[in-house]
């Protein structure tokens, strides 16, 4: 069974290294373990944007919310509900 491209094994890292790395620098690169996801490789301007983005984040409370997203959140649940609902009948 063919891997899918950007994925590499832990036992690839020493034979394949400078083409991992470079394949790294276009896009992440996951790298498995006995067959389960372990690690990424990217490239430091996707990581740098990353820590920036994970800097923005703030914590809120329902009555913080801003009425838009209150609203959006209310249909959702709503929606989910009346989903619900029809499974049960």
């Amino acid at each position: 069974m063919p891997k899918p491209s950007g994925t590499y094994s832990t036992s690839d890292l020493p034979r394949k290294s400078s083409d991992i790395i470079a394949e790294a620098l276009r896009h992440p690169v996951t790298i498995t373990q006995r067959n389960k996801p372990r690690l990424v490789l990217l490239n430091i301007e996707d990581y740098q944007q990353l820590i920036r983005q994970a800097g923005r984040r703030t914590v809120g409370t329902i009555e913080t919310m801003p009425d838009e997203l209150f609203a959006e959140l209310e249909n959702a649940v709503d929606a989910y509900a009346g989903e619900d609902e029809v499974g049960r009948s």
